[in-house]
């Protein structure tokens, strides 16, 4: 990735962005832009089972997403918007949704197969508004290195193409706001790392489990198990206890504190009654896993994700240590000068050393 390498030389980079948990796709993206934890925004996965609502939420189903009772916190767009600055989504988890009966001025529904050429020129016609009209705030995403990881693995070929492929698109992007001669921040990031995982050993999902007093919300990275019967879990929780191995059991309530998901942390009660977190690289499904895969505890390297900052906000040649992904939310504030005053986990003094000349 040429151009990203000379862009993290040239501007501010972390050595490491250190995801959330559960390390999945919708709760980073979520925890990026709000500044907290799974547990505390409310997206504790990509599926989950919100058992005072007796309804599943799922990534694949439009309804769910667009509708704005799952997202707690205040994305970076609606804060914006609250403090009458123009904001734009060109693809991020929560922004197809009113959250705080909010959503940016500018915004399209994900399509994964928008062309790239499309994509680009909406950023550019954004651009070109009028100051009144213009947003000061834009999200772009791209899921290539994702969807390339997970078919191949994180170390194929197909995932380097894909890799390059981000890169020449980031140089585009960044040549349109040369052009365009506005003092834009770039602030690139990765929701989560990834890791080849053992798809000739997977463990099956424990037969202890009994479908018809549990409900299985996820399995694979992370298996989250919830009672409909609360007396039951006890019970189970003692059967899987003798079984794992290659595995860990624990109760919403005795999760490590350093995941900030269940117990006190579990703001929405969204969190199984019991979790299942498999030892890398294994995986618990009853299917063929995938090669490359995400979503284990970032005390795993291949967790992390990635920080690259550059423009006029930004320090040239800074190299700041891994920091958590929750401090984005407060540097981005700082740059566009917005105002919070609710509870965010992230912390600007992780990375206030990038800011400023």
């Amino acid at each position: 990735a040429p151009f990203l390498k000379a862009m993290s030389e040239k501007g501010v980079r972390a050595k490491s962005l250190i995801s959330s948990f559960p390390t999945m796709t919708f709760p980073n993206h979520y925890s990026i832009v709000t500044g907290m934890y799974p547990g505390h925004h409310g997206l504790v996965n990509n599926s989950f089972y919100d058992p005072q609502e007796k309804e599943f939420y799922a990534m694949y189903n439009r309804e769910k997403v667009m509708d704005g009772k799952w997202y707690g916190g205040i994305p970076l767009w609606v804060l914006a918007e609250q403090q009458q600055m123009i904001s734009a989504n060109l693809f991020w988890v929560g922004s197809e949704a009113p959250v705080q009966g909010i959503q940016s001025t500018y915004w399209y529904p994900f399509n994964d197969n928008m062309p790239v050429e499309k994509r680009l020129k909406v950023v550019k016609d954004w651009l070109e508004l009028p100051e009144e009209r213009r947003p000061h705030f834009i999200t772009f995403y791209l899921s290539d290195v994702d969807h390339a990881g997970h078919r191949y693995g994180p170390d194929a070929n197909e995932t380097r193409q894909a890799v390059k492929r981000v890169d020449s698109i980031m140089k585009a992007l960044n040549g349109i706001v040369e052009e365009s001669k506005l003092p834009v921040n770039f602030v690139f990031v990765s929701d989560h790392g990834m890791t080849a995982v053992d798809t000739a050993n997977p463990i099956p999902v424990p037969s202890v489990i009994d479908t018809s007093k549990f409900i299985i919300a996820s399995m694979g990275t992370m298996v989250d198990i919830h009672a409909k019967n609360k007396e039951d879990i006890r019970q189970l929780y003692e059967l899987l206890r003798k079984q794992q191995k290659g595995f860990s059991t624990y109760l919403n309530t005795n999760l490590p504190k350093k995941y900030y998901y269940g117990g006190r942390d579990d703001y929405f009660n969204r969190v199984g009654d019991i979790i299942l977190i498999p030892d890398w690289p294994n995986v618990i499904t009853n299917r063929k896993p995938i090669i490359g895969n995400h979503g284990y505890p970032s005390a795993l390297k291949d967790m992390h994700g990635i920080f690259i900052a550059w423009g006029p906000a930004f320090k040239e040649g800074v190299t700041l240590k891994s920091f958590k992904n929750v401090s984005v939310y407060p540097l981005i504030t700082e740059i566009l000068q917005l105002k919070y005053n609710h509870t965010i986990d992230g912390r600007l003094k992780e990375v206030r050393r990038g800011v400023g000349k």
